[in-house]
């Protein structure tokens, strides 16, 4: 029976903070300018409502990370899992929050800053100190969270778990004469009952539908003889679950099986190029080379897959032209499809994660074609 993961400590979060900073010295920055967001959330434990008032961590090596905070929010961000490793500078209403963040910065540095940073914030800090220049974190430094601890990948496996129980308790639902929007509600449903508290998608393309990668489920009717994708996920004790089957409203034709095998055979191909010191479009080539050789090179029309941690979206992506090398602990999807315009979709996807000698799946579920009713 899953058991609730242990908390991050406040350890945990000192030693993300410390592993950041270095990690941006060595890449020519002078700091690392962190708003509220996934990265906060990972580098602190700290999950601030986001609002127009200024909140930022500042880390810089050598130096004691520093979080600034709005006076009225000081005392939620003191009970924050890592706040023990951090000194707490705040501002109240009417004061200036980028003269009190301006100190805490090196006038002619060069930053990275989080992707989710408000424009006005960066603007304001820019003005205050001009000899300052700035990079987007994830262009900067794209492997921050990219590497998971065990204590994380506990947490991948049990979503995974979480989305692999989601799938086969779908399978025993009606999906002919039902909208899409009914199968999602279903599978939104299921995602929380097994332990989900964050829904972040949940694609239902059926028939032509099928053909759009990010189709948001509509009012179409599935019908029978449909081949429907389903791609589902979201967050379980604060790291994310991402999935892909496709099934098949009663028995499929030859056509379809066909397209499926290819796209079957394609996902097993890029988990079996999944080894360390690889690089990350092999896994996209290994992919895709199976799916051209069928014929269909045109119609997989996306990156074969992302990196997935605190958010079900971030680096490293397999795709060509990222020869990043693959290291044990990172973990990300792989999710070759094929997509006829007008007809219908395959999607396969699993989460795999690097270990010492290869990968391992954290999805079980068959990847055979599923027939529904």
């Amino acid at each position: 029976m899953p058991t609730t993961p242990a908390p991050f400590t406040a350890e945990d979060y000192q030693a993300r903070m410390v592993r950041a900073a270095d990690s941006a010295a060595e890449a020519g920055l002078a700091g690392v300018l962190v708003a509220p967001g996934p990265d906060l959330t990972y580098l602190t434990g700290y999950r601030p409502a986001v609002t127009e008032r200024l909140t930022l961590l500042v880390l810089a090596a050598g130096r004691e990370p520093v979080l600034v905070v709005p006076t009225l929010e000081a005392p939620d961000a003191e009970r924050a899992p890592g706040a023990a490793a951090l000194t707490l500078r705040d501002w109240t209403d009417g004061k200036d929050p980028y003269g009190v963040t301006a100190p805490l910065l090196d006038a002619d540095g060069h930053f990275g800053i989080s992707d989710n940073a408000w424009a006005m914030h960066l603007l304001g800090l820019q003005k205050a100190l001009p000899g300052t220049s700035y990079a987007s974190l994830t262009e900067a430094l794209p492997m921050l969270r990219a590497v998971k601890d065990a204590t994380e990948l506990e947490r991948l496996a049990e979503a995974g778990a979480a989305a692999d129980a989601t799938y086969e308790e779908i399978l025993k639902v009606r999906f002919s004469g039902r909208k899409e929007t009914d199968v999602a509600a279903d599978l939104a449903a299921l995602l929380k009952h097994f332990g989900h508290s964050q829904v972040d998608f949940t694609v239902v393309g059926s028939g032509p539908n099928g053909a759009n990668p990010h189709h948001e489920a509509g009012d179409r009717t599935i019908e029978h003889g449909d081949m429907v994708v389903l791609d589902f996920g979201g967050l379980k004790h604060g790291y994310g679950s991402d999935t892909s089957r496709t099934v098949h409203v009663g028995e499929p034709g030859p056509a379809e099986r066909h397209v499926h095998d290819v796209v079957q055979e394609a996902q097993r191909a890029g988990v079996e190029a999944v080894k360390p010191g690889a690089a990350c479009q092999e896994i996209d080539r290994a992919a895709r080379e199976i799916i051209e050789e069928a014929g269909y090179g045109d119609l997989f029309i996306h990156r074969t897959g992302h990196g997935i941690g605190v958010t079900t979206h971030e680096p490293p992506y397999m795709i060509e032209g990222e020869g990043r090398p693959l290291v044990p602990g990172m973990c990300f999807s792989v999710e070759p499809g094929i997509y006829l315009p007008g007809r219908f979709g395959v999607r396969i996807e699993d989460i795999v994660t690097v270990t010492e000698d290869g990968g391992r799946r954290l999805n079980t579920t068959s990847r055979e074609m599923a027939i529904v009713g």
